[in-house]
C-alpha cells in the first residue's frame, strides 16, 4: 500500500513537473503574442476558492492531475460511480458560480405509461 502511495506521489511530481516546463513554454510564447481579451482567471480562482475542500480535491485530480476516474476512486478509497457522482456535483456548482451552464448529457425521451415507445 505505502509503496502504491508513493508510487503515485512520484508520477503526481513528474505530472506536475512536465506541466510546469510546458505552461512555461506556453507562456512565454503567448507573452509574445498581442492579447485579445483577457480572461476572467480571478472570477475563476474565486468560484474555485469557494468549493468545499471535497469538490475542490476531486476537480484537482480529475482537470489538474489527468487523473482517471479509477485511479481516482483508488485515492479517494471510494468507488468509480462515487467519483463520477461528485465530478458531476463538483463541476455543476463551479459552473453555477461561474454563471456557466454546464455541459448536459442528451435528455431520453419520456414515454408516458402504457404508450410504447
Amino acid at each position: 500500500m505505502a509503496r502504491r502511495a508513493l508510487a503515485n506521489h512520484h508520477r503526481g511530481e513528474r505530472r506536475h513537473t512536465a506541466l510546469t516546463a510546458r505552461l512555461a513554454s506556453e507562456l512565454s510564447a503567448v507573452q509574445r503574442q498581442p492579447r485579445e481579451e483577457p480572461a476572467d482567471m480571478d472570477a475563476l480562482a474565486k468560484a474555485f476558492a469557494d468549493l468545499s475542500d471535497g469538490y475542490r480535491e476531486v476537480l484537482s485530480l480529475a482537470d489538474w492531475e489527468g487523473m482517471s476516474i479509477a485511479e481516482i476512486a483508488v485515492v479517494l478509497g471510494c468507488s468509480a460511480n462515487a467519483v463520477r457522482i461528485r465530478l458531476h456535483r463538483a463541476r455543476r456548482r463551479l459552473a453555477r458560480a461561474l454563471s456557466v451552464d454546464p455541459p448536459r448529457r442528451a435528455a431520453r425521451t419520456q414515454v408516458p405509461e402504457g404508450d410504447s415507445a
